[in-house]
């Protein structure tokens, strides 16, 4: 297991508009959103990826809260310069498993774990340097929330499914071996009576104090060295109190301690509002 220091990178940004609000804790590196070509979508997320490579490039190990789950491309890319194979662990109410060929909404951040598996062929040039993960290298956990064809496409993949439990989760990476992790964090996992202002909420599910124990074993199991907290929340609930205070669980459950705006994590009593 990798020791319990983290370099913060901010990228505000969801898939390819800015987040004005978004919240940068004290000592971050935020990524400058740089000026975007005119042009298709995918063409203007991959400048946007381009510099977060840049950013997780010069990071010895981090940690990326983004606006979106795409920019997983670009930490995975800067995980792959370091290893030759990584594995991923992908906590998400929803699959990400869509593709331009069987989306019904096509929207792009919920493409992003058939991108990194390499399901996406076209959608972006190659200038990430992105390999494709294999399946057997890939655990997601809970996605409780699929599009019929998504659900399909899970169940023909080598993809690891299993809840968003402690015990599952440390049992799945214990069984790829001692490969660098990624790990990856949508928010929307978490119950939605929990998480007001998420962009698309997705109903009952695992407590934040559930997801502070997955995140907390996984780290304690797998060798992550790298992670990615997508803060998907919508932009005018993004600087919410009760936001900052859901991100800076989630970070110390990494063992990433945080500032934002004055507001850090208290661990003694983070968790008395809902009886843990």
């Amino acid at each position: 297991m990798a020791d319990g220091t983290w370099d913060l990178i901010v990228t505000p940004w969801h898939v390819d508009e800015p987040i004005p609000a978004f919240p940068i804790p004290l000592g971050a590196t935020e990524v400058v959103r740089p000026v975007l070509p005119a042009g298709p979508v995918p063409a203007r997320m991959n400048v946007l990826h381009q510099a977060a490579l840049d950013a997780v490039t010069r990071a010895a190990r981090p940690l990326v809260l983004s606006g979106d789950c795409a920019t997983a491309r670009a930490t995975v890319a800067g995980l792959q310069r370091r290893h030759r194979d990584v594995a991923v662990l992908w906590l998400d109410a929803h699959g990400d498993f869509n593709t331009p060929a069987i989306s019904t909404s096509g929207y792009l951040a919920g493409m992003a774990l058939a991108m990194l598996t390499g399901r996406t062929p076209g959608l972006f040039d190659d200038s990430l340097g992105l390999r494709p993960v294999p399946d057997t290298s890939v655990v997601l956990a809970d996605a409780r929330d699929l599009d019929p064809a998504e659900r399909d496409a899970l169940t023909a993949s080598d993809v690891h499914r299993v809840p968003a439990d402690p015990a599952a989760i440390t049992a799945a990476l214990g069984r790829l071996g001692p490969v660098p992790v990624y790990l990856h964090l949508d928010v929307d996992v978490i119950d939605g009576a929990q998480l007001s202002g998420a962009r698309f909420p997705s109903g009952p599910g695992p407590s934040l104090a559930r997801i502070e124990d997955c995140l907390a074993a996984a780290c304690a199991t797998a060798d992550v060295r790298a992670a990615g907290i997508a803060c998907a929340w919508l932009p005018e609930h993004v600087h919410d109190r009760t936001t900052r205070r859901t991100i800076t669980r989630l970070t110390a459950a990494l063992g990433a301690g945080l500032e934002i705006l004055g507001f850090r994590h208290n661990a003694d009593t983070a968790r008395t509002s809902e009886g843990s």
